[in-house]
């Protein structure tokens, strides 16, 4: 029994020690009991616990007002943050933690705010001239609380004026202004105007609590004596850097506006700077160009123009066909070159050959009322000066029907049965036109044989005599020939032969016109043979 009683005792003893290593429940808020906080700025108060294993948080104000920021819990810790603080954040805020084991705990922090951003703005009105009344305004943007505000205005060392807003009741952020008119004189040119704003609140902790802006006192006048000045000159060459500088006489500084004069009196607007730069001229740079000088304090304006003329060979900048580079023959047809430089180009426009007299035309432009297929080809442009020349090409395809009909037989000879013919049909057109053989058969019908150029009778025998037509055609017309074939037979009498004869005939472009065929006969004959022909051999034209 004592035994056990003893494992007792060494148990108890050991609890004892581990509950005395445990941390008791605690609390605190960061920054704790009191923070100056910034309007506008970002403020995080952090509510943290120790000796709690599973804390619960919660956060109000003492008012029961708005929160104002986002509260956002860990295990050990919650935070809330005002980003950006605002003047609805001006409370004692509490945090409250549960915690199972230890109970419930609470803490508070009061949030002071203050807006103080930045340093005042002056404003000098109107221009400063000797013996006039001028006005100083001074601003002080976004104060908080006004009522601490206090406000000096100064010439030098000297003050000239003070200001406290002891009265103002404003609950929120303000822009204040001080406003103060004095009349200067001559002495006082160089001398600055002050203004020195101070927020003064006992036991606020922040900085700065002092800002000051100054200005110095100047006569505004200008512009004037406005001139421009070109580097390296007025007439550079084209393809290099041309610098055009603005300067003038003004207080304060002018806004300068370059332009540049175009056609019909218009103006091109440029940029904003007293140096207007192109790192590479071209001759459409060529002209007048505008420095305008503007004083806006004294509501002034200057003007200073130069003339910039850029040299060089030429450039072409225009070689064109109208209606199009393709066209169909028959229409009207314009070609047209254009070309800059300075001085002023010399144009030829001319049509190239392939051998070395070229026509051409000391023009700019070459008409070409009904063109024809002939006119179709590659033009030139050559644009000449002291400095060089340029030279350009295009071509004109000029699309047209079917033209030059023509079909060939070989042999030319008197053809005999068995022997091989050979016809050959040629046209030209553009596009390239397709050629394909018709028959005529006894009954007058057309019968497609071939849609080569040319075709080969091997063998030649009695069925193949007759009436052959080629005919020619693109998208923009056809055109038909026919040759009609005769082969010479065996007579009675050898040595006595009829002869080959091969008509040909032209054929209009949509119809076939009558075929005119020369038959000489030499005589009745009587034919020998394995086929036979008419006793005489006749046709009517």
């Amino acid at each position: 029994m004592f035994k056990e009683m003893g494992r007792t005792s060494q148990a108890v003893l050991v609890i004892l020690c581990v509950l005395r290593t445990v941390k008791a429940f605690e609390m605190e808020i960061i920054p704790a009991e009191r923070i100056v906080a910034q309007i506008g700025g970002t403020l995080v108060l952090t509510c943290n616990t120790t000796g709690c294993a599973s804390p619960s948080f919660s956060w109000r104000t003492q008012m029961d007002s708005p929160l104002g920021g986002k509260v956002s819990s860990h295990r050990t810790y919650s935070t809330l943050t005002m980003n950006p603080v605002s003047i609805v954040n001006s409370h004692s805020y509490l945090c409250t933690v549960i915690c199972d084991e230890g109970g419930k705990k609470e803490k508070s922090v009061k949030v002071e705010l203050y807006s103080f951003p930045s340093d005042p703005i002056i404003e000098i009105s109107p221009s400063l001239v000797a013996g006039k009344p001028a006005t100083v305004t001074c601003k002080i943007p976004d104060v908080y609380p006004s009522d601490h505000l206090e406000v000096l205005l100064k010439k030098d060392e000297h003050v000239l004026h003070e200001k406290y807003f002891l009265e103002d009741d404003s609950t929120n952020t303000e822009t204040k202004t001080v406003t103060y008119t004095f009349h200067p004189t001559a002495e006082d040119a160089g001398k600055e105007i002050t203004c020195v704003a101070r927020l003064p609140i006992a036991d606020m902790d922040f900085e700065p609590k002092e800002r000051t802006s100054s200005q110095k006192l100047n006569a505004n006048f200008g512009p004037q004596n406005t001139v421009i000045t070109a580097s390296p000159d007025s007439s550079p060459m084209e393809g290099d850097s041309l610098n055009l500088t603005c300067v003038t006489q003004s207080n304060p500084p002018a806004q300068i506006v370059w332009s540049k004069y175009l056609a019909e009196e218009s103006i091109q607007r440029l940029i904003k700077n007293n140096v207007l730069s192109i790192p590479r001229v071209h001759f459409n740079d060529s002209g007048r160009y505008i420095c305008e000088v503007i004083n806006l304090v004294t509501n002034k304006t200057e003007k200073a123009t130069v003339d910039i003329i850029i040299q060089g060979a030429p450039v072409i900048t225009k070689l064109s066909i109208e209606p199009s580079a393709t066209v169909q023959e028959g229409e009207n047809v314009s070609i047209q070159c254009s070309a800059e430089s300075n001085p002023p180009p010399k144009i030829i426009l001319r049509r190239k050959f392939d051998n070395a007299n070229a026509g051409h035309y000391s023009a700019r432009s070459i008409l070409l009322p009904s063109v024809m297929f002939q006119n179709g080809g590659d033009y030139e442009c050559v644009a000449q000066n002291k400095y060089g020349n340029s030279k350009s090409e295009i071509t004109l395809n000029v699309k047209y029907g079917p033209k030059n009909t023509m079909i060939t037989v070989f042999p030319t000879a008197a053809l005999k049965e068995g022997e091989t013919v050979t016809m050959k049909c040629t046209s030209s057109g553009n596009p390239a036109p397709v050629i394909s053989w018709n028959k005529k058969k006894a009954t007058g019908e057309s019968e497609k044989i071939s849609e080569n150029a040319t075709i080969t009778i091997r063998n030649l025998k009695s069925q193949d005599l007759g009436l052959y037509e080629c005919e020619a055609y693109n998208q923009f017309g056809k055109e038909e020939k026919a040759v009609k074939l005769y082969v010479q037979a065996r007579l009675e009498e050898p040595d006595q032969m009829i002869p080959l004869i091969i008509a040909f005939s032209s054929v209009a472009a949509v119809a076939v016109p009558a075929v005119a065929i020369l038959i000489y006969v030499s005589r009745q004959a009587k034919i020998n043979g394995s086929y036979s022909l008419v006793k005489a051999l006749r046709l009517k034209v």
